[in-house]
């Protein structure tokens, strides 16, 4: 399973300028034709993970306005845009090209189990924060206890199973799916691209795995593509 491989379409907006409209040199020996906020808004997607109208005020909005721009040098690059105006988010993902051989730009990090279960259950508190008009803001030590559940299946050492935990919230955080608070060290809010890795029925099978797991069922070995960031 990819993490990007939700399919979210998204209308075409307005532009004002086409894509071969004259842009002003902003460097010497400048070839470019984007407007500087909507350069500014590329890079940010190819740098990664995603665009968010909360964290990045500026860029969102450039986003939005030159979309059939970004979209179209994306495309030249085998990558595709993935837009969420209700949640505020975008971010690229690779674009399925069949049997064509494309390049890669985008790389993927595979999931261990307790990854998987991790993002499940932060990808469940951000669907409750949703449905309550907030933002989704978790405890580490909270994370920590909702994982806990499954020590008796998967580990019989007890250190070592909260350093798996431990390194899966790193890895989440390292790919700013997990958002530090300012002024916290262990509060985090769940970044709103989450609610398009997972479908309803990606997140309805996993949890119904996991309950199995959790409950004494046989562990299987988990693994799928991960986290997709700019190679």
């Amino acid at each position: 399973m990819n993490m990007f491989d939700e399919d979210l379409a998204a209308a075409e907006p307005a532009t004002e300028r086409s894509p071969d409209a004259a842009e002003p040199q902003l460097f010497h020996g400048d070839s470019g034709q984007l407007p500087y906020d909507a350069r500014r808004a590329l890079c940010q997607l190819l740098a990664g993970p995603s665009i968010d109208a909360q964290r990045h005020a500026e860029l969102w909005p450039a986003l939005l306005r030159f979309e059939a721009l970004i979209r179209s040098r994306l495309n030249e690059l085998f990558l595709e845009l993935v837009l969420d105006r209700e949640s505020g988010v975008g971010f690229t993902r690779q674009a399925d090209t069949g049997e064509l051989d494309a390049p890669t730009l985008l790389r993927s990090a595979a999931l261990t189990f307790i990854d998987s279960v991790l993002l499940l259950h932060l990808r469940q508190h951000l669907a409750e924060a949703d449905a309550q008009g907030r933002r989704a803001v978790v405890e580490e030590g909270l994370l920590i206890e909702e994982l806990a559940v499954y020590e008796k299946n998967l580990s019989t050492d007890r250190a070592g199973f909260m350093r798996r935990i431990g390194a899966a919230i790193g890895k989440l955080r390292d790919n700013q799916v997990l958002l530090r608070l300012r002024g916290s060290e262990d509060r985090y809010e769940v970044s709103p691209a989450l609610k398009l890795l997972f479908s309803a029925e990606e997140v309805q099978t996993l949890t119904e795995v996991y309950r199995g797991l959790r409950d004494g069922g046989a562990v299987a070995v988990v693994e799928a593509d991960g986290i997709a960031d700019a190679e």
